[in-house]
């Protein structure tokens, strides 16, 4: 689905991997993480793709950069990423940024 965001000015974290092979709990962590989120004051709204070589694109959106910070620090959080690192990405970025314009359409 397409974030519903409110008007601009907020905040994206751009989250890019290339995953290993299997599962090994990925699936449920994910979940997780993504319905510990929604709860975390400033969220906004996600975005995810992933091929199927196993790159992925997440885009995370949030009213500002204290949230981001917030949400970097949460202990379940700094947990998954931990086990990330070690286990389910081969490879991963993180950019953050300022959304300044945002326009589209729907039918």
């Amino acid at each position: 689905m397409i974030a519903d965001t409110p008007p601009a000015p907020y905040f994206a974290v751009i989250f890019t991997s290339l995953r290993t092979e299997g599962d090994q709990g990925y699936i449920e962590a994910a979940e997780r993480m993504l319905e510990l989120a929604r709860e975390q004051p400033g969220f906004l709204g996600v975005e995810s793709a992933r091929g199927e070589v196993g790159l992925g694109i997440t885009v995370s959106y949030w009213t500002s950069e204290e949230a981001i910070l917030a949400w970097k620090q949460h202990p379940e959080h700094q947990a998954i990423r931990e086990r990330g690192r070690s286990t389910w990405y081969a490879q991963c970025h993180t950019r953050v940024c300022r959304v300044e314009r945002a326009y589209g359409f729907k039918q």
